[in-house]
């Protein structure tokens, strides 16, 4: 007989294009949960925020080595908390791939994409909003060309349509996540 795992930490990947919101739900997740976050952003090697700040879309090459380093960070992280958000881009599903290596080598993790989805249009006005930011508003076209949405089979994603209220969009990503933690 052999005896079953039951995860009891949890990696909350909060994903997205540019614009769509990602570090301010992890932030607000997190003040009103106390679960560690860490911003995917501050993952980037220096070479990667020059090029996308010149208006360069990153190659899978460049992505490979930040991924890896993000989730490390992230397992790493599950020594000291039970759970963990991160801001991930997630594009594609070979990058959310990267993060479900995991469970494999620890079967206590479970993952949990929060996949939150925007029309390209808000998705402008947002980063065209924002300031001080390397992501410009010219990139956000690379990143939809790029964007695989989860598919149904990816169980460990869940859609969330971020073209309402920020406020009602946190208060629901929150509800899960409490949901998934208890």
């Amino acid at each position: 007989m052999t005896v079953q795992t039951i995860p009891n930490k949890t990696i909350f990947i909060v994903s997205g294009p540019a614009g769509s919101g990602k570090s301010t739900v992890a932030t607000h997740v997190s003040q009103q949960s106390v679960i560690p976050y860490l911003e995917g952003d501050d993952f980037h090697p220096p070479a990667n925020i020059a090029k996308m700040g010149s208006g360069i879309p990153l190659t899978d090459g460049d992505r490979w080595d930040w991924l890896v380093t993000l989730r490390n960070a992230a397992t790493e992280q599950l020594k000291e908390s039970n759970a963990v958000i991160v801001t991930c881009s997630s594009l594609r599903r070979k990058y959310r791939d990267v993060f479900r290596v995991v469970p494999y080598h620890d079967p206590t993790v479970q993952l949990c994409f929060i996949y939150l989805k925007v029309g390209e249009e808000h998705l402008q006005a947002r980063v065209r909003a924002r300031g001080g930011h390397y992501m410009k508003e010219s990139m956000v076209r690379s990143q939809l060309e790029d964007l695989e949405e989860p598919a149904g089979d990816e169980v460990d994603a869940i859609t969330f349509d971020v073209q309402r209220d920020p406020a009602t969009v946190c208060k629901d990503v929150l509800n899960r996540v409490r949901a998934i933690l208890h």
